[in-house]
């Protein structure tokens, strides 16, 4: 890094100040940018085992009737987004909705929302880890 004085010395009303000139920044930028695909890669990786585990754990603590909520939990993912979702999707898990919210006659039983915070705490340790195996 390279730095030159302005016009007008120190302070001077000669409206002068610092010229920083950053050596290398394009090099730096091309690199960042080759790492970037591989980086994202990574996270996705990450966040896909995370919404793996929330929707195992959703599966595990669903109540049990006809097994339809165990088997029927997924995630789904955005394409060209860091971002899962983790629920039930069909017409007929209705039913899920009111599990995890309650109605007036049936309590609450949620277990995304647990299931969920038991994963935060984790999720930034995996994608670290996988950012991590990714670096050159």
């Amino acid at each position: 890094m390279a730095r030159r004085r302005g016009r007008g010395g120190r302070g001077g009303r000669g409206g002068g100040g610092i010229r920083v000139e950053i050596q290398g920044l394009d090099a730096l930028r091309a690199r960042l940018d080759e790492l970037a695909p591989q980086i994202r890669l990574a996270a996705f990786k990450a966040l896909k085992e995370s919404a793996e585990a929330v929707r195992a754990e959703a599966a595990q603590n669903v109540r049990v009737d006809t097994r339809n909520l165990q088997q029927s939990v997924k995630a789904r993912f955005e394409n060209n987004r860091l971002r899962a979702e983790i629920g039930w999707w069909d017409q007929d898990d209705k039913y899920a909705t009111f599990l995890e919210h309650g109605t007036r006659r049936i309590p609450a039983r949620p277990v995304l929302g647990p299931a969920l915070e038991g994963e935060r705490a984790k999720i930034a340790a995996r994608i670290q880890a996988e950012v991590r195996k990714a670096m050159p």
